[in-house]
């Protein structure tokens, strides 16, 4: 059966919350909220007012993992400091996963790496709002629900060992052992799978294409966005509306998209979809639903 992805043109708020509601799910127990709280000087990160309804829905603690490069958020004291700047504490609690010590989750079907690092604090959750948004990525080539749950689950030393593929977890030589641009996105599918395996079916996604750079929120210089928003997406499957996504800004005639989907075709993007497809944690093949389009 094909997965079903839900799409409004609606960018706002409430749109979440319509979106939230179609997919006729309710998340249970303590659910972790996995968003990108931005990085330092990045403009293009979506603010907390925005996600702020939909994360009270589902009485949510916004998590989120340090990072393995330089930057505002390669420790957690400099992280939480930038979470306060960004707004995020003053709405939400606020879980850094990785502040005391990481855990191994294994991949035993993975093609490049067969463990996953994480921060041992995602086992305190029973399920899981992935809050993606949607856009370019220097490395990855575009960056959603997959990304959010390889890189943005991954604690520092896991995110180490996914960019290497498997070889360093030292942060400190992340850019001694550049991997096989197909080796890190296949190390980025084994990674997200190890993710939807830990919360069996409790996830639910969504991709909110706004705001579309070509760079990711992880960048304190980025480009502005190249194409205007298109709307936003909810799904189930994290292949399934990642592809959709794709697609959608495939299909558009927004004088942005070249730039766009350059961006994705630099990077080989679309094979992060291809391998994450033969790991069968989702699918390629989805039915759009739309919700108040015209």
């Amino acid at each position: 059966m094909k997965s079903k992805v839900y799409f409004t043109k609606l960018t706002s708020s409430e749109g979440l919350l319509k979106l939230y509601h179609a997919l006729g799910i309710s998340l249970k127990g303590a659910v972790a909220v996995k968003l990108h709280s931005g990085e330092k000087g990045n403009q293009n990160f979506v603010r907390p007012e925005f996600v702020q309804p939909i994360i009270e829905e589902v009485h949510g603690t916004v998590v989120e993992c340090n990072t393995a490069y330089n930057g505002a958020r390669n420790s957690t004291e400099k992280h939480i400091e930038l979470m306060k700047e960004h707004g995020w504490t003053k709405y939400f609690r606020v879980d850094i996963l990785d502040a005391k010590e990481d855990v191994e989750l294994p991949i035993p079907n993975g093609k490049v790496i067969q463990k996953n690092i994480v921060g041992a604090d995602l086992k305190k959750y029973d399920s899981m709002l992935v809050l993606s948004h949607f856009k370019g990525h220097p490395m990855g080539g575009f960056g959603g629900a997959i990304k959010q749950l390889s890189i943005g689950c991954a604690s520092s030393a896991g995110k180490a060992y996914i960019h290497t593929a498997g070889a360093t977890q030292d942060q400190t030589r992340l850019w001694d052992f550049v991997a096989k641009q197909d080796d890190f996105l296949e190390a980025m599918a084994d990674s997200a799978s190890s993710i939807v395996e830990l919360f069996k079916g409790n996830i639910v996604y969504i991709n909110m294409l706004v705001n579309l750079s070509v760079d990711c929120d992880c960048c304190a210089v980025a480009e502005d966005p190249c194409m205007k928003d298109i709307g936003m997406m909810i799904s189930l499957d994290p292949i399934a509306i990642d592809q959709a996504s794709i697609d959608i800004i495939y299909q558009s005639k927004d004088l942005g998209r070249d730039h766009f989907v350059e961006r994705v075709e630099r990077q080989n993007g679309l094979h992060t979809l291809e391998a994450s497809a033969k790991l069968g944690f989702g699918s390629r093949e989805y039915e759009l639903i739309c919700i108040d389009y015209e």
